[in-house]
């Protein structure tokens, strides 16, 4: 199932994003911000447990933005992990 998230405070201006019945990331896409470095997230997470996933990202700042696009990436798996 295809799930969605809007980040605030980033460039990103959505997340699409498919997680397994075992907890698997299977799918993600960042639309808008950075491309480079977001294609390079994709890859390094598809294949991977959510729950590590989530736990890696969270709090990775970009700059004085407080938040990153990983990070808000960590918020929207945390709200499927709590579900």
């Amino acid at each position: 199932m295809q799930r969605s998230y809007k980040p605030s405070g980033v460039c990103c201006r959505e997340i699409k994003f498919e997680i397994d019945d075992n907890g698997v990331i299977t799918d993600v896409d960042f639309v808008g911000g950075c491309a480079g470095n977001l294609l390079g997230l994709r890859s390094l997470v598809i294949g991977q447990k959510a729950e590590d996933v989530q736990e890696k990202l969270q709090g990775i700042q970009c700059g004085s933005k407080g938040t990153s696009c990983p990070d808000q990436f960590s918020k929207a798996l945390q709200e499927v992990l709590n579900k």
